[in-house]
């Protein structure tokens, strides 16, 4: 098998009619020798900043010596870099290997597992294979019934912030969707908790409370943010002073807060960290894509927010560091997320729109959604395709204007192409 065919086998697995539940890829897991069973895990979950976590927690560990693993989704460019150790993406001959290894136990099963299952599964094995000493995990989706919640109890259960998303399948509440997320809390571990509203945080002091579990809710009030440009930001978190970060707004220095939470409570749990890695792991995260500067005149600036909280974000963000500048959006959107209340917040920080239609069988037209747009008051351009539609907003933008790309993660990737090159 090569990687062709292993990526044509992956995704040939369909979602649709499949049973919430963990018990396929407990079976499929089994039928490989348990691989999972080899392993630690920080495993996170939550709405807004799971990635941005995870790769700040990954980072740090990294620099702390010990082979990490850090598995994530979706992803950019490639398939790839949906899980990786050390920073390195799985290569094509490993992923395809593994896929091969992993077919003939998933067709022997009579209830065939789910794509994200096929992929969880999959990850385990090539994390076990290179012989991890942790591996930072991200939920897919929800907390209590996906397919990464097989594992045993985790070094460190982390709750990021919490949204209305997904609530055909997580609840309508954000307590709804607490306890789903509360899921992946095991008697043996440590919670994280990204601070909420009270009724949020008594969903898992409850959970905690019930399963004899230490729960440590990042300490905002002790976050100080010093400067920020677009080379990054400098804050103070407690007694940690002028910690360096290069992810841009202030939602990031929350997530940093809730990873330097995460790595003190590892510490606690006897890994040695020491303050100069956790320095140096801070300063080198890479996570690209959340409100990432691509280039200069005309600037372009990228952000894969897609749901209301991170539009919230990106709106402060353009207030932050945008004040007073020209901005043309290019922006696409999959069809059955809340676009509506996205555009109302972005609307009038923006001078034109440029719409596209996302490389996605879920996404909405560009046309539909120029039409969606017109009431805003705002010049409106509909182009079919990404490339298309970067070359228009370049254009309408000229030599020093400024263009934000928004809307849905699955065009950032597409535009990162375009006005990179690569």
């Amino acid at each position: 098998m090569n990687i062709t065919e292993a990526l044509t086998y992956i995704h040939s697995v369909c979602w649709k009619g499949s049973i919430p539940g963990l018990s396929r890829t407990q079976e499929l897991l089994h039928r490989m020798g348990n691989p999972e069973k080899r392993l630690k895990f920080v495993h996170i979950a939550g709405t807004n900043g799971k990635g941005s976590t995870a790769a700040m927690i990954a980072s740090i560990l990294r620099k702390a010596g010990y082979c990490t693993g850090l598995y994530t989704s979706p992803f950019l460019f490639r398939f790839n870099e949906r899980m990786n150790v050390n920073g390195v993406d799985i290569a094509d001959e490993e992923l395809a290997e593994i896929t091969e290894f992993v077919k003939p136990h998933a067709e022997a099963m009579a209830d065939h597992p789910t794509e994200f299952e096929l992929v969880t599964a999959i990850a385990m094995e090539y994390f076990a294979r290179r012989q991890c000493d942790i591996v930072v995990l991200e939920v897919g989706l929800g907390g209590e019934l996906d397919s990464t919640n097989v594992i045993d109890p985790p070094e460190v259960a982390v709750i990021c912030n919490l949204g209305l998303d997904h609530t055909e399948v997580l609840g309508n509440t954000l307590e709804e969707i607490a306890k789903a997320k509360a899921g992946i809390i095991k008697p043996g571990c440590t919670t994280v908790l990204y601070r909420g509203t009270p009724s949020v945080e008594a969903v898992f002091e409850e959970t905690c409370n019930a399963q004899g579990v230490e729960l440590r809710k990042a300490d905002f009030d002790a976050l100080t943010a010093r400067s920020h440009s677009f080379a990054g930001q400098v804050f103070d978190f407690g007694p940690r002073l002028a910690l360096q970060i290069p992810l841009l707004g202030a939602h990031q220095l929350r997530n940093a807060a809730v990873a330097l939470t995460a790595i003190d409570c590892l510490i606690r749990r006897g890994w040695e960290i020491s303050e100069e890695q956790i320095r140096d792991g801070l300063r080198d995260v890479v996570w690209p894509g959340r409100f990432e500067l691509l280039r200069k005149h005309p600037d372009v600036i990228v952000d894969g927010g897609h749901n209301p909280q991170c539009l919230e974000a990106l709106a402060q963000n353009v207030r932050d560091y945008l004040d007073g500048r020209e901005i043309t959006a290019l922006t696409g959107v999959m069809a059955d997320k809340d676009y509506t209340h996205m555009y109302e917040t972005m609307a009038p920080l923006v001078t034109r729109f440029v719409t596209v239609t996302p490389d996605n069988p879920r996404a909405m037209q560009a046309d539909a959604l120029k039409e969606i747009l017109t009431p805003f008051g705002k010049p409106v351009t509909a182009c079919p395709s990404v490339p298309q539609g970067v070359e228009e907003a370049l254009r309408q933008a000229g030599p020093q204007g400024l263009v934000l790309a928004f809307g849905s993660l699955y065009m950032v990737g597409d535009v990162r192409k375009t006005v990179l090159g690569v």
